[in-house]
């Protein structure tokens, strides 16, 4: 049971971080693909938006596909579709080629983000749910842990054209492993879901309070990460005058902090319950964030303090973001689906919204990138009290809707 267990989360986890890897091990290559396509910064940095709006608007679709049709046949169609988009990218003559592709590689990529949290949903609840969820986001952290630095490795050697003849190795790996783990959508609720229609779905979702709620938890989560993703290059490279390769190991630093305390859901749940763990997550991370952002209004400018400030906030966070994942879906195991469908789309629109707003305030100083992810941290931690205030019951209660 526990190897089975274990074999889940392995496969699963590396199956989701193929669409991060995507991401993190090419931003190092932002410079060369504008110097060798003649593109300005603008435009390679739509390469890279393209990507992120995909991954808001293909949730959507392949989500209550999976209800449908079951969870592997989407998955196997994703996997294709990003293996050709990335040989695309590979051989992309110029600028408007590559940004195209790109989208077609983020929706491609939705498949194995969205997917994966449906089956540990069709397999697990509770507590063991957010023990799966969490050894799921264990394997995930390869990517923002060491995509940056393969990728700054790839390119030195190969150019940035091997990045993504790298990650087109990583799909076809990811089909491959993705045998070992079983169907878990039975024919009944496929039928079910038929029957019951994706609009009624997500009507059905939108009417639910605490799964709009704990989504929308995870979504300012979420969009500090892409605040923090956007703007540390700017900040650690030009402000603090730091190496891309130093560059590199603090990100993959801030990411192995968010991942390993994720380890602790489990056995946390246990004791204190989901509800009270998000919400205590949650209060720790603005607690953190605020105190780092009164140090850089008070004029504190120090790469110390916003490193072990950073690094023990996204600690908390990595508490928040999977138990709100399975409090989301905890009582919609019949549209699973379709709930973790709608739930990457709403994070994911908010994490581009937030970025791009806290883009237009950067000026490589440290002041926007704090102000954006303390201003998420506290919409997290208001959110959290406002949703989860009625239950006084540490434990969950078992999920009603198999």
């Amino acid at each position: 049971m526990q190897a089975r267990f274990l074999k889940n989360a392995i496969v699963l986890g590396l199956v989701s971080a193929i669409g991060p890897f995507a991401i993190d091990m090419y931003l190092p290559a932002l410079p060369s693909i504008g110097r060798s396509l003649h593109a300005d910064p603008a435009a390679v940095q739509m390469s890279l938006t393209a990507f992120f709006i995909a991954l808001a608007i293909g949730p959507p679709i392949c989500g209550p596909l999976s209800d449908r049709f079951g969870r592997k046949p989407p998955l196997y169609v994703g996997l294709g579709l990003f293996v050709l988009a990335s040989i695309g990218c590979a051989l992309a003559p110029n600028i408007e080629t590559l940004i195209a592709l790109r989208f077609v590689e983020g929706l491609a990529a939705c498949a194995g983000m969205v997917i994966p949290r449906a089956i540990v949903r069709d397999l697990h609840t509770g507590a063991d749910a957010t023990r799966l969820m969490s050894l799921l986001m264990l394997v995930f952290s390869i990517s923002p842990i060491l995509a940056p630095l393969t990728g700054s490795f790839v390119i030195q050697l190969a150019g940035w054209r091997a990045v993504f003849w790298s990650v087109t190795g990583a799909a076809l790996l990811g089909a491959i492993i993705l045998s070992a783990v079983p169907e878990t959508r039975p024919q009944s609720q496929r039928e079910l879901a038929a029957t019951v229609g994706a609009f009624a779905s997500y009507r059905r979702l939108l009417e639910d309070r605490t799964f709009l709620g704990v989504t929308l938890v995870g979504g300012f989560g979420l969009a500090s990460f892409f605040v923090y993703l956007s703007n540390s290059p700017f900040v650690l490279i030009e402000h603090y005058h730091l190496s891309p390769r130093l560059f590199s190991v603090l990100f993959s630093t801030n990411a192995a902090s968010f991942f390993a305390v994720a380890q602790l859901n489990g056995w946390l749940a246990g004791r204190v319950g989901l509800r009270h763990l998000v919400r205590r997550a949650a209060t720790g991370f603005a607690v953190v964030l605020l105190v780092l952002l009164a140090l850089v209004l008070s004029g504190v400018d120090r790469l110390d303090a916003l490193v072990v400030l950073l690094f023990i906030g996204y600690g908390c966070l990595g508490m928040v973001l999977p138990t709100a994942a399975v409090l989301a879906l905890e009582h919609h195991g019949s549209i699973a689906g379709t709930a973790s469908a709608l739930m990457g789309t709403l994070q994911f629109a908010m994490g581009a919204a937030v970025m791009m707003l806290v883009g237009s305030f950067a000026n490589a100083s440290p002041l926007p990138m704090v102000s954006g992810i303390a201003a998420c941290a506290l919409a997290a931690v208001v959110l959290a009290r406002a949703t989860l205030r009625v239950a006084h019951d540490p434990s969950v209660q078992p999920a009603t809707d198999a």
